[in-house]
């Protein structure tokens, strides 16, 4: 025991000595930091795509972009390299304070609400809000004539503040940036208004799109850092000015094809303060305010979670009795498609759905996406579950009922099924409990369900934990009377029994 005690204590007094005897790790400064890594860290989405960051599509390993290359400036002025971090767009602010990277930088516009956050470097880029309507629309010629028509954007963009500032305008909100302009090419939107730089690489190639009117509004983009590295903010400005003064930071923008006249106002606010468009507080906004959009949201997940499971059950049902009482092929088709949507994850099966049978001609809308992408893919799983149930019942039951005269469906009706559903009725159950869940991944087509609802309002307000706690609670109630349910339906199996 002593000795034990002596070798703790040497290790404490090692651990005192080596702290003390270099400050400077536990005290350097962000610069400091970063020199002696010898990388830049700088969080962005490459999931948004062009022109900001995005895989090369000759080395997809390799990440291009104009904000690639703008990182690359700034890093070799700090005399380092620069190094990407993954993260979600929605997310970056949560991360960068996290201290996950040393800075931020894709396409964040500089908002009053972030800026209580954050610090924002200059602007580095003035950015408009592009419409972009089909080819043939010969109705929508501006924003002014939006009302009542499906319009696109993404999630905690300013187009989205602009669109709901309209009002009465149906709001489609997208994770990505191509999916709202295919959307809109296959004619599931009326509209779409995002980023100037996103209609170009997006909207403006595309034939059978078009600009609607002029771009509005105008906003500013910034490099995000933490509060605490002032002095990081400081040297990040001055690069920029003098990426600026130099022309470089215009070659960049010319070789992305970004430059244009409104980005010489880069020059008049060098040495004098910027206004920003002027956005509702809504961070301020007493937390009871979101519940009517949370509980919109709630409802659309409960709507589509039975739908889903009331698919599931018949289908998965009769994948079960096929793959045990019907004959080749059918028996092992059955048997293909329980194996294939079990190996498959239901994320890409949904993508398939919504976004690639288009390509063959047929094109489902979100809701219906929605049910057969959950339906089909639990089904699955409910017909394993049926089929376990059914293989528990003894086969003297079968036997039995087929002396007495029963033709093979009726005792699968009166004799199997029943006896199966006793077994079966935990692992049903917990399957719904289960969709619940899942049911936040129609978000990647465009349904705007509890889940997707909360990374909206979060991403706007930046009330991650307060919201994040109400919708947990919500999933909480949604479920727990599930579970109360599956205890009352074995009890009442269990006294049928006897």
């Amino acid at each position: 025991m002593k000795r034990l005690l002596r070798i703790l204590s040497l290790v404490t007094g090692l651990a005192i000595l080596i702290y003390w005897a270099t400050p400077s790790q536990f005290t350097e400064s962000s610069i400091e930091k970063i020199k002696n890594r010898g990388y830049l860290l700088w969080g962005s989405d490459a999931e948004g795509g062009a022109p900001y960051v995005f895989p090369a599509p000759e080395e997809p390993s390799k990440l291009i972009g104009f904000e690639v290359d703008l990182a690359e400036a700034i890093a070799r002025e700090l005399g380092v390299k620069a190094r990407q971090s993954q993260n979600a767009w929605d997310s970056l602010i949560p991360a960068l304070e996290r201290g996950d990277f040393d800075i931020a930088m894709n396409g964040l516009e500089i908002t009053p609400q972030r800026e209580k956050e954050i610090l924002f470097s200059i602007p580095y880029y003035i950015y408009t809000e592009q419409l972009v309507v089909k080819k043939d629309e010969a109705v929508i010629n501006d924003t002014t004539q939006l009302k009542g028509k499906k319009v696109g954007t993404l999630s905690g963009a300013v187009a989205q503040d602009i669109l709901e500032n309209l009002g009465g305008v149906d709001i489609k909100i997208y994770s990505g940036q191509a999916e709202p302009y295919e959307d809109l090419a296959l004619g599931r939107l009326d509209a779409v208004l995002l980023d100037l730089p996103i209609a170009a690489y997006y909207g403006k190639p595309n034939p059978k799109l078009k600009y609607a009117g002029p771009p509005v509004g105008e906003g500013f983009y910034g490099i995000a850092l933490r509060k605490e590295d002032g002095e990081l903010k400081k040297e990040v400005d001055r690069i920029l000015l003098k990426l600026l003064q130099t022309g470089e930071l215009k070659q960049i923008y010319e070789k992305w094809d970004l430059w244009n006249e409104t980005q010489e106002k880069l020059f008049l606010n060098l040495n004098k303060s910027i206004s920003y468009t002027s956005i509702e507080e809504s961070r301020k906004a007493p937390v009871y305010t979101f519940f009517p959009m949370l509980l919109k949201g709630a409802g659309l997940t409960i709507f589509i979670s039975f739908v889903s499971m009331a698919l599931a059950i018949t289908l998965g049902l009769s994948l079960t009795i096929i793959r045990l009482y019907g004959k080749p092929p059918l028996s092992s088709l059955s048997t293909a498609y329980i194996e294939l949507y079990r190996g498959t994850p239901l994320l890409i099966q949904l993508y398939i759905l919504y976004y690639g049978l288009p390509n063959i001609g047929i094109s489902l809308s979100p809701l219906v996406a929605a049910f057969l992408g959950l339906g089909m893919n639990y089904a699955a799983y409910e017909a394993e579950i049926y089929r376990a149930g059914i293989m528990s019942v003894p086969k003297g039951q079968m036997e039995a009922a087929l002396s007495l005269g029963m033709t093979q469906n009726l005792a699968l009706r009166r004799v199997i099924l029943p006896q199966a559903l006793r077994v079966a009725t935990p692992g049903i159950t917990n399957d719904f409990i289960a969709l619940f869940k899942d049911s936040s991944l129609v978000s990647v087509i465009a349904m705007v369900e509890l889940t997707k609802t909360y990374n909206i309002l979060a991403a706007s307000t930046l009330r991650f934990f307060e919201l994040g706690l109400i919708v947990a609670f919500l999933y909480f109630v949604m479920s727990y009377p599930l579970s109360l349910l599956a205890r009352r339906l074995e009890e009442k199996l269990k006294g049928s029994k006897k």
